[in-house]
């Protein structure tokens, strides 16, 4: 069973918790679109980006300067934002630490799949940036099936902790027997299930922490999850949809 996850816009670097142990297998590809950002102005840099000159500046400066086969940090620990704090991976003991470098993947618009122990260096892209590089429209067609290609050696489940945008690089090169099982998170909010982002994160964390720790490999030990906000609704799921309800 592999896990796909979604990366991080917050980004923090840490050469001293685990050690780097490879580049992403992806790197020239990378190096192509980290040509094809430097050839953009400022003003064409911040208008993919979405976001103000606060941010847009030093993001902009550090584009020109950063170097991608040096200062790494690897990727579980490099992704800051909240669905990498409640995992916490830096808490991990060993078999943990085993079962992430085999079983996960994140997928990444930069660098397209990494390995937990891949050595990576901050940077701002989304898969869904509308980034033309070379004669590819978009970073979805850019990358086409090498993602998938690379996550699935097998036709084993794929367990998919990922958002919809990045869920989206994976799903039209899935094999026919291929199961692609879904996890949501959802709250109950007048009488229908929605999910909300922050919980939603929060959660995905949290479950590939247990799943760690636990050493599932099983879609029916997925649906075992064990935390007191979450509890798994069976009557709401489905063969590639494993739902959980929030529980306040």
């Amino acid at each position: 069973m592999k896990i796909i996850i979604a990366p991080a816009k917050k980004m923090v670097v840490d050469t001293d918790t685990f050690a780097v142990e490879q580049l992403p297998q992806y790197l020239p590809q990378t190096t192509e679109i980290l040509n094809t950002l430097r050839q953009l102005s400022y003003s064409e840099v911040k208008a993919l980006w979405h976001c103000s000159d606060k941010l847009a500046q030093p993001n902009y400066d550090w584009l020109q300067q950063l170097e991608l086969t040096r200062v790494l940090t690897p990727a579980l620990l490099a992704f800051s934002g909240i669905q990498y704090q409640y995992m916490a991976p830096d808490l991990f003991t060993a078999p943990a630490l085993d079962y992430v470098r085999a079983n996960l993947r994140i997928l990444s618009g930069f660098y397209g799949i990494l390995r937990p122990f891949d050595g990576v260096v901050p940077y701002r892209l989304e898969m869904q940036t509308k980034l033309k590089v070379d004669h590819y429209r978009t970073l979805y067609d850019f990358w086409g099936e090498r993602l998938y290609t690379a996550l699935s050696k097998d036709t084993g489940p794929i367990l998919n902790l990922a958002s919809q945008e990045y869920t989206q690089a994976i799903e039209p090169y899935l094999l026919p027997n291929q199961p692609l099982v879904t996890v949501v998170f959802a709250s109950v909010v007048d009488g229908h299930l929605k999910t909300k982002a922050t919980l939603a994160k929060m959660a995905r964390g949290a479950m590939v922490r247990y799943l760690a720790e636990n050493n599932v490999t099983t879609i029916s030990g997925v649906t075992r999850f064990d935390h007191p906000d979450w509890q798994y609704a069976p009557a709401e799921s489905q063969t590639n949809r494993l739902v959980f309800i929030h529980r306040p």
